[in-house]
């Protein structure tokens, strides 16, 4: 039996509330964890592999202010993933199955653009798997939190009434 359509309302379908503040709680504290793969992945590379990602091998464990901007690129891509969230949840139909190709695709296309570059093979490779650990993390992570942020509204049910004397109003309790 399907739900009676009621004027002015969704014609019985559900509908999704974010609660915005604990989405972009989660999209700040992605963005701090998008940041820190970033650093953590340059360091890596850089101090136990000796591969010099981003920046001449001269400038030490951390690199130059390349590695700087590594790492804000990170936490704003996953700043923009929250947005891209949000904005597919209050507007498509399954978003997060969106967001995760979105996402997914990204991904690809960040991991591909280092082989695209004059740098020796060993750095593209570190630069690639770094884009990749960050991407994974920032997929999880935001759609994680989309899906904990939303909550069903489910429409009004009708109550039951139940005649005098009735015994399968105590068996429902």
């Amino acid at each position: 039996m399907t739900p009676p359509i009621v004027p002015g309302g969704s014609g019985g379908r559900t509908r999704p509330k974010i609660d915005v503040a604990q989405l972009w709680a989660g999209g700040v504290a992605t963005a701090i964890v998008a940041g820190l793969v970033a650093l953590v992945g340059v360091l890596v590379w850089r101090w136990l592999f000796s591969v010099p990602i981003l920046a001449p091998k001269s400038d030490g464990a951390y690199g130059d202010v390349r590695t700087t901007d590594y790492v804000l690129a990170a936490a704003g891509a996953a700043l923009v993933a929250t947005a891209l969230a949000q904005l597919l949840l209050v507007s498509t139909p399954r978003p997060l199955v969106f967001f995760g190709w979105i996402v997914g695709l990204a991904t690809v296309v960040v991991v591909l653009y280092p082989f695209g570059t004059a740098a020796p093979l060993s750095e593209k490779v570190a630069t690639a798997t770094v884009d990749l650990v960050i991407g994974i993390v920032t997929g999880s992570l935001v759609s994680g939190i989309a899906e904990r942020s939303t909550r069903v509204q489910q429409p009004n049910e009708t109550p039951r009434v139940y005649p005098r004397g009735s015994s399968s109003r105590s068996q429902d309790i």
